[in-house]
Order: C-alpha cells, then sequence, then structure tokens
C-alpha cells in the first residue's frame, strides 16, 4: 500500500535507509531494514521488497508501517488519554511532570520527557500527545503502571477507551444452623 504524503511534509531517504520526516509538528528520524527499497514519487512513498521470503515480507509490513506512522506523526500527531478512577485519586501538573496522589503514602511524581505534551483535565483525566508513536504508547503505559487498575472495585489508572470487567468477589461463608 502506498503513503500519501501530505503538503507541508518532507521526507529525506538516504543511501543507508536512514528516513528524516520533517512537518509542523516536528521532525522524526529511523534507520529502517537495508533490503527494504523505499521511493519517493510524485508524493507518493512506496516500500518494496527484494523477494518472496518469509522474512523480506514481515519486514516489507513493518517498514511500511513505521513510515505511515512517522508521516501521520509529523502531520497531526498522535494522543492517548488516561483515567484516574478512584475516591482522592488525582493528578496535578508540575513543573516538569506530572504527580499522581492513587492511594500511596506518598505522591508520585513523574517527568515527562522530551516530545511529549500532557494536559491534566480536571483532576483525573491526562491527555497526552506528540509526533512519535511509539514514544507516546510507552509514557501512556508507563503512566498506567503507577496503579493498573484494580479488576474487583475498579480502582486505579487506565486507558479512556480500555473496557474494565469487575470479577465478583468472594461470596462469603454460609451460616450453619
Amino acid at each position: 500500500m502506498p503513503i500519501d504524503v501530505p503538503g507541508g511534509v518532507q521526507v529525506q531517504i538516504s543511501d543507508d535507509n536512514v528516513v528524516v520526516v520533517k512537518g509542523s509538528r516536528g521532525e522524526l528520524s529511523r534507520t529502517l531494514d537495508r533490503n527494504m527499497l523505499i521511493k519517493m514519487e510524485d508524493g507518493i512513498l512506496r516500500v518494496e521488497r527484494p523477494s518472496d521470503n518469509r522474512l523480506h515480507r514481515s519486514m516489507h509490513g513493518l517498514t511500511r508501517t513505521l513510515l505511515a506512522n512517522m508521516v501521520r506523526g509529523v502531520s497531526s500527531g498522535f494522543e492517548r488519554v488516561l483515567e484516574l478512577n478512584g475516591v482522592g485519586y488525582r493528578v496535578q501538573k508540575a513543573e516538569g511532570g506530572l504527580v499522581f496522589q492513587v492511594g500511596y503514602s506518598q505522591p508520585v511524581e513523574f517527568p515527562i520527557p522530551a516530545g511529549i505534551e500532557a494536559e491534566v483535565e480536571g483532576n483525573n483525566r491526562v491527555r497526552l500527545k506528540g509526533s512519535d508513536k511509539e514514544l507516546v504508547g510507552q509514557v501512556a503505559s508507563r503512566i498506567r503502571a503507577i496503579r493498573p487498575c484494580d479488576h474487583y472495585k475498579g480502582k486505579g489508572i487506565k486507558y479512556a477507551e480500555e473496557k474494565l470487567r469487575l470479577k465478583p468477589g468472594k461470596a462469603g461463608k454460609v451460616a450453619k444452623g
């Protein structure tokens, strides 16, 4: 599948398959597999594989997806939303990061890496934005790991689109006599 490159996005491909994509939201670069042939013609990126063996077929799909994510990232960006569920659970934006109060004895400070924008909505929603899909997902995963959701009470940090299935608790002992 060809990748359409929108206007305002520049793609540079070097001889050793280092691809640099520049756009309105920043610049991304990545070294891709040397066996894949990457061509830019008339605003369309194409990835071709040298043969039809299993390794080349799998690398073809991976290379195409990585390129498509880079182009989308510098043009429109990626976003992930996290929600905090629980009594007293809240998040605040602090200098250089976020501060979570999620049931531990001390607040948890989380530094936000360069390339990620974090917005706090209310006191229980965090919206992460960035141009690198891998980095946005990794930061969201690390934030979720601070206090994963409990499957009995539903308390914790979860993705906004995540459906949490609550388990039934213990039924208790049956009274005798």
